[in-house]
C-alpha cells in the first residue's frame, strides 16, 4: 500500500470512511474537542510528519490544523488494510 496522502485522508473525512479509536475518543474528550473540530482538523490541516512502524512497516501521519474555533490542534491517523482511516489519537497543539 502507499504512502497516505492528505486528499485520501480527507476522502475518507468526506465520506465518513473512518473510526476513532477508544484511546482518540478519551483524549478528544480531555481537551474539549468535538467529533466535528476532528474532522476540520483534518480539513483544514497537513501532514506535518509520516511514522513508519518498525515492526509492522505501516505509515502513521500527523496532521495539523484548526478545529472551529481556531485552535491549533494534531491528529496522528492511519489507513487501514481495507481503506478506512483510523484515528490514532487527537489533541491540542
Amino acid at each position: 500500500m502507499s504512502e497516505p496522502t492528505i486528499t485520501r485522508i480527507r476522502e475518507c473525512v468526506r465520506s465518513l470512511n473512518y473510526v476513532v479509536s477508544i484511546h482518540a475518543a478519551e483524549e478528544l474528550d480531555d481537551d474539549n474537542i468535538t467529533i466535528l473540530d476532528l474532522e476540520n482538523i483534518i480539513l483544514s490541516g497537513e501532514i506535518i510528519e509520516r511514522q513508519r512502524d518498525t515492526r509492522t512497516r505501516e505509515v502513521k501521519c500527523v496532521v495539523r490544523g484548526l478545529t472551529l474555533d481556531e485552535r491549533h490542534a494534531e491528529t496522528v491517523v492511519k489507513i487501514g488494510p481495507t481503506g478506512k482511516l483510523f484515528v490514532i489519537t487527537a489533541y491540542l497543539a
